[in-house]
């Protein structure tokens, strides 16, 4: 069994608690009572949802394309012909960065 390290945990923890706070945003849409006030809440959720995306994508593109780099040039030069190989492998990490700019995009389109 895999053992989690304390900030995967708590990167996942905030996740559940950012889709949570965006959750209750959507829901206080349909809420008659203070629809200023919801709305309010509604804008902030969203863009804390946004924000998550954008930051987290961000730094595991970066820890991927760290490790991926590292590894692709270390096979580069023993063999020169894997280089363009792995060069593929790292604009696959690099488009994770890519995906969560869309989605925090996509969330700000609802604001």
């Amino acid at each position: 069994m895999m053992k989690l390290s304390t900030w995967k945990c708590r990167v996942m923890l905030a996740g559940i608690g950012l889709c949570g706070m965006a959750a209750m945003a959507g829901e206080a849409q349909h809420s008659a009572a203070s629809n200023d006030q919801m709305l309010t809440y509604r804008t902030i959720g969203l863009g804390a949802a946004a924000a998550f995306a954008v930051a987290v994508s961000i730094v595991g593109a970066g820890y991927a394309v760290g490790r991926i780099g590292s590894a692709a040039l270390g096979a580069a030069a023993e063999k020169p012909e894997l280089l363009t190989r792995s060069i593929l492998f790292v604009a696959l990490a690099e488009g994770l960065a890519v995906l969560g700019f869309a989605i925090s995009m996509m969330l700000l389109q609802k604001i």
